[in-house]
Parts: C-alpha cells; sequence; structure tokens
C-alpha cells in the first residue's frame, strides 16, 4: 500500500518566493551580462559609489564571503571600474574605489537592474503591485528579517544589491 501525500493547508510560500527569486536572478544575469557585469559586480559598484567602503564592508552587504569578493573586485579592477586604494580616513584599512568608467557602467547597469524589475512588476495589475511590494517589505523588515540559527543552515541564494 502506497502512502498518502499529507493534505497541503496553505500555499507552498517556499517554492513560490524561491522559484521567483531564480526566474529573476537569471533575467538579471542575463540582462546585465549584455554589459559585462554580474549582478556581483553591479552590487559592488553602487554601493562602492555611495560612500568610502572596505572590501569587507562590501563583502557584507552584498553578503559575499571573502573568496568571492576578492574574485569579484579583481574582475573589477581587471575591467577598470574599479581599483582598492587607502582609505582617506583610516590608513590601515583599504577601500574599493570606483573609476570614472566605473561610474559610468554603474549608472548603466542600474538602468538595467531598474527595467529588470519594472519589467516583472508590470506583470501584475498597478494595485497588485503596491500590495506585493508592500507585503514583501513588511516581511522583510518584519516576521522574515532575520534568519534563524540551524544546525543545518541553509544556503543563501541571493545578494543585495
Amino acid at each position: 500500500m502506497t502512502a498518502m501525500a499529507p493534505t497541503r493547508t496553505e500555499p507552498d510560500l517556499s517554492f513560490l518566493l524561491d522559484h521567483t527569486s531564480h526566474v529573476l536572478r537569471t533575467r538579471m544575469a542575463a540582462a546585465l551580462a549584455e554589459i559585462g557585469l554580474t549582478a556581483r559586480m553591479h552590487c559592488v559598484l553602487v554601493h562602492a559609489l555611495e560612500e568610502e567602503r572596505t572590501q569587507a564592508q562590501l563583502a557584507e552587504i552584498g553578503d559575499m564571503d571573502k573568496t568571492t569578493m576578492v574574485v569579484t573586485v579583481d574582475a573589477l579592477e581587471k575591467a577598470g571600474l574599479a581599483e582598492r586604494r587607502p582609505s582617506t580616513t583610516d590608513r590601515r584599512a583599504r577601500i574599493i574605489a570606483v573609476t570614472e568608467a566605473g561610474a559610468a557602467v554603474a549608472r548603466q547597469s542600474q538602468a538595467i537592474v531598474d527595467g529588470v524589475h519594472e519589467g516583472a512588476l508590470a506583470a501584475l495589475p498597478a494595485e497588485e503591485r503596491t500590495v506585493l511590494l508592500r507585503a514583501l517589505n513588511r516581511l522583510a523588515t518584519g516576521h522574515l528579517a532575520t534568519p534563524v540559527e540551524s544546525p543545518t543552515p541553509a544556503r543563501r541564494a541571493r545578494q543585495r544589491g
């Protein structure tokens, strides 16, 4: 005899959020690849332009481990978009400085990111967009703001930026 699957009592929120997030990331990756960037590179450029930040600070913002951050900054340096420089406020620290070319690319990549987001939201009627964004913001800053510690950590697939 085959066991019966339990009856679902709630929509599969994990699937809905994971699936839509995955598809959005693939669209973002494809769009940014057209100008030679990754989402991580975009994240570093944009956040490094906001204020003087160290590689560690940018890694934290982008939810990147140290190795990923080093590879990302190396790629930005090789492309002439950013460089490591001494901090103007702490002579022991090194910051990621965006070059003029990098600032121009960051403006272009932000327009691409905004376009991908706009395209996703355009699939919904205006009133549903407002409700969705308000609800997701409420979850992200409230009930689902902080991950729970677990003996088997869940893999985080999304970086900020």
